[in-house]
């Protein structure tokens, strides 16, 4: 038996996949810088406080206030901004994914081409749609077009193959739309993590403080426990936006693969209805 030919969409994906890997490595390290540029050129800027002590002034803007809550906050602010920059990263591949037009008037038209035995109509589709979800289905279609010509395998036998066919091209495109939501789903937990982490740092030179002085000062506790809580706010911020954005990509992603599902489906039970008759 002849060996199936190497799919030349191997090496872009590889391709991609590297891409996306050093997009990664190349985004983490520029956003920690950006934060700690914000923090301290815009944040720690003495137009912020009043008559311009950024040490000892009590009295400061909203920037200032940031700016107080301590060394964490450029570090929680680089979260926001990967997860800014990821989503918009996977935004843009998902996107590409899907095509140029929408998934579900795609897969429709698929499937009503399938059911009237139009193969090479479908395949033209596949060319308008583009994407990930095309290529899968114009692999499958493919696959349909070699077992028609098989003289040698069986119906169930060629119904197998064009299923097959189909699970390796999924195989190809889809783990490349989950690769960075794993950078996302982990700023979920170090975002909040970060923030407790930095309001406890803010209580302990709170109370430190407050135990130095001998006597208790409200107005000064009360401010540095409001500074303090500036890593929660920020720390929560983040996680919410990463979770909220998380579960937006990844329904994304299920709806893509979904539609690649029904849509295979559909040809493996085309095939197999139009070549019932030589079993």
């Amino acid at each position: 038996m002849a060996t199936a030919p190497t799919k030349p969409t191997t090496p872009v994906k590889k391709e991609s996949s590297g891409a996306s890997s050093m997009f990664a490595l190349l985004a983490i390290p520029i956003c920690l810088l950006v934060g700690i540029a914000i923090f301290v050129f815009i944040l720690g800027d003495p137009s912020h406080y009043a008559g311009g002590d950024v040490e000892h002034a009590q009295k400061m803007d909203v920037f200032g206030t940031v700016h107080r809550g301590g060394y964490l906050v450029p570090v929680i602010m680089s979260f926001v901004l990967m997860v800014i920059v990821f989503s918009i990263e996977r935004a843009i591949v998902i996107s590409k994914a899907a095509g140029t037009g929408s998934v579900d008037t795609f897969v429709r038209k698929i499937t009503s081409l399938l059911n009237a035995g139009n193969i090479d109509g479908a395949n033209a589709e596949c060319d308008k749609q583009k994407g990930s979800v095309a290529n899968v289905i114009k692999a499958g279609l493919k696959k349909y077009r070699e077992m028609e010509v098989d003289d040698h395998l069986t119906v169930d036998q060629k119904t197998l193959a064009i299923q097959k066919e189909i699970e390796e091209a999924t195989a190809l495109e889809m783990p490349m739309l989950e690769q960075n939501l794993t950078i996302i789903a982990t700023l979920v937990s170090i975002g909040t993590l970060f923030g407790l982490l930095g309001t406890v740092l803010g209580m302990i030179k709170a109370f430190a403080t407050l135990a130095a002085s001998g006597a208790p000062n409200t107005s000064e506790l009360s401010t540095s426990i409001s500074e303090a809580l500036i890593n929660t706010a920020l720390g929560i911020s983040t996680s919410a936006s990463s979770i909220i954005l998380y579960n937006f990509f990844t329904s994304k992603i299920d709806k893509l693969t979904y539609a690649i599902d029904e849509t295979g489906f559909s040809i493996v039970q085309t095939f197999g209805a139009s070549h019932a008759a030589k079993r």
